[in-house]
């Protein structure tokens, strides 16, 4: 087992991040010490719901499923979520665990922050994008019809619990969706302020079909380098004020696309992964970066063979792009590589992106 712990010191708050490749017949009774013989409840994943209720074995009285999808985080199961709670009678001394992927742990967490005001919430990630990004930091949020993650709160778990077992049965697609998410941190990964580099863009060149094998102990590395990248960031600016605004890169494309498409069409980590070419792109045509530096970034996310996006008309990416939550009223945001494995925060008018784009 290795056990990393996120600090937050302008709240005095710390919990801890097990990390774990054991039996998954034993992480209920790992999560119940953190219960601790007080009352809660359970949303599971739907899919993971099939595959290891019988394994979990959790009460079916204290279970809610909710189905799988980007397009779930919405405000009726938002409503669900809160329903079941109250059914239940639980206090703030109580606990809501999320079992699930990302969508499972954003939209619980959400849930939890504004149950009488906040209440422990249990994150058990189990796709490869939570284990390595969303189960960690306290972003929560739902979606609407005006774009993703704009209705939200910054909310940190009582713990968090991932076991790389739940890997296995994760689909290709899927599996693949959270590894684009993990090639954002490779080229990151500078502006992170860890105390030793891993230097995750060679762990990647180098381990690249270990990884698409889901070879387990290949995948644990993976998991705690990201793991400790995103806290070394969140330690230090816990709601994005400044630091953080890094762990964005990509993603200002890949929302878009997401909101373009209803959040139907292609999983976040596709996203992402189209959204960091086209931030190299611009940065390339922005003279930030050199050839090799981009022909660097195409060599590396081609060895993981996203699926392919369609282009979109530039006006009307862009005017989604204005309503992004990060967006100002005159500037679209972008973080941008800089150097290798370095980035920085852009502001562009949607006039100056047109022409660039």
């Amino acid at each position: 087992m290795d056990k990393f712990d996120v600090n937050i010191t302008s709240k005095n708050l710390s919990y801890p991040i097990f990390i774990k490749n054991d039996n998954i017949e034993n992480l209920k009774n790992a999560i119940l010490e953190e219960v601790k013989n007080k009352n809660y409840i359970v949303v599971f994943s739907k899919k993971i719901h099939k595959l290891y209720s019988k394994i979990l074995d959790f009460p079916k009285s204290q279970t809610l499923i909710l189905n799988d999808g980007e397009s779930e985080k919405n405000f009726k199961n938002y409503t669900k979520i809160l329903n079941f709670a109250l059914k239940h009678k639980l206090t703030r001394e109580d606990s809501i665990i999320a079992i699930g992927g990302g969508v499972i742990g954003d939209i619980t967490g959400f849930a939890a922050s504004t149950y009488m005001r906040g209440i422990n919430y249990i994150q058990v990630p189990t796709t490869l994008l939570a284990c390595t990004d969303s189960s960690v930091g306290g972003k929560t949020a739902i979606n609407t019809t005006y774009g993703k993650n704009l209705i939200g709160t910054f909310y940190q778990p009582k713990a968090v619990f991932i076991n790389v077992n739940f890997l296995k049965t994760l689909d290709e697609r899927q599996f693949k969706s959270g590894l684009g998410e993990v090639v954002k941190y490779g080229f990151i990964e500078n502006s992170c302020p860890t105390e030793e580099k891993a230097n995750l863009i060679s762990f990647l060149n180098s381990n690249y079909e270990k990884i698409l094998a889901k070879d387990i102990l290949t995948l644990m590395e993976l998991i705690k380098i990201c793991i400790n990248m995103k806290i070394s960031v969140v330690q230090q600016d816990e709601k994005e004020s400044g630091l953080r605004k890094i762990l964005n890169f990509g993603h200002t494309y890949a929302h878009a696309v997401e909101n373009i498409t209803n959040y139907k069409k292609y999983t976040h980590g596709e996203c992402v992964a189209e959204g960091i070419i086209f931030a190299f792109n611009l940065a390339s045509k922005l003279n930030l970066i050199d050839r090799e530096y981009e022909f660097l970034s195409e060599d590396l996310i081609k060895k993981f063979k996203f699926k392919k996006i369609a282009k979109f008309n530039k006006n009307k990416i862009i005017s989604i792009m204005q309503t992004d939550k990060k967006a100002t009223d005159e500037y679209i945001k972008f973080i941008l590589p800089t150097h290798y494995g370095q980035v920085g925060e852009f502001n562009f008018t949607p006039e100056e992106l047109k022409e660039i784009i």
